[in-house]
């Protein structure tokens, strides 16, 4: 692993600092379109949060430090990350929260989710954000919401219509932030099954 160095960040009113390393995503700070996400969530007590594809652990540090390290888990492929993301946990004292190293959803015990966060990876090709999509969907309680956020609009917003039935969309700055509600227990478009 490359030489490791620390940043700083004020969160909604919250101080936070990550150590972080250069092969993670967005090493010089925190990136953007993740602040543009956490604008418009709320973490309430009694949630339940999954920061999915969590990098060293912004979303969920700020999760675990609003709501308590009980209802909060990360996850991330990368086992830089994970490591990144329970160091940063530590730092930040909120070390009991819970941190997986998982190719999307295949190595999480875990459901029940009443809020899925992500800034999933820009590829050509859309496999990734479908599976948190599809995944995220079953992982959700009823009521539960998943935020996503992203540079690109049409296919995210036709694809979380296609699985929950409807999305909010922002566009803050260069950015798309969607928001999807899961009300019932199946897709919105059954052939997705």
């Amino acid at each position: 692993m490359n030489k490791s160095f620390i940043i700083s960040a004020k969160v909604k009113n919250i101080d936070m600092k990550f150590k972080v390393v250069p092969e993670l995503f967005s090493p010089q700070g925190i990136d953007k379109g993740t602040l543009a996400m956490l604008s418009v969530v709320d973490f309430t007590e009694g949630d339940r949060v999954l920061d999915l594809g969590c990098g060293y652990g912004v979303v969920g540090v700020l999760a675990a430090k609003t709501i308590g390290t009980s209802n909060v888990v990360m996850l991330d492929k990368m086992s830089a990350a994970v490591k990144c993301a329970k160091e940063n946990a530590l730092l930040n004292g909120v070390s009991e929260v819970k941190v997986y190293q998982s190719d999307g959803f295949r190595d999480l015990p875990e459901k029940d989710f009443s809020l899925i966060l992500s800034n999933p990876p820009y590829h050509a090709d859309f496999n990734v954000p479908k599976e948190f999509i599809e995944k995220g969907f079953n992982r959700l309680v009823i009521g539960g919401k998943i935020y996503m956020v992203t540079k690109r609009k049409d296919w995210y917003k036709n694809k979380l219509i296609s699985i929950f039935g409807g999305v909010k969309i922002w566009e803050i700055e260069d950015y798309f932030v969607f928001m999807a509600v899961k009300k019932d227990s199946h897709y919105a478009n059954a052939k997705h099954r």
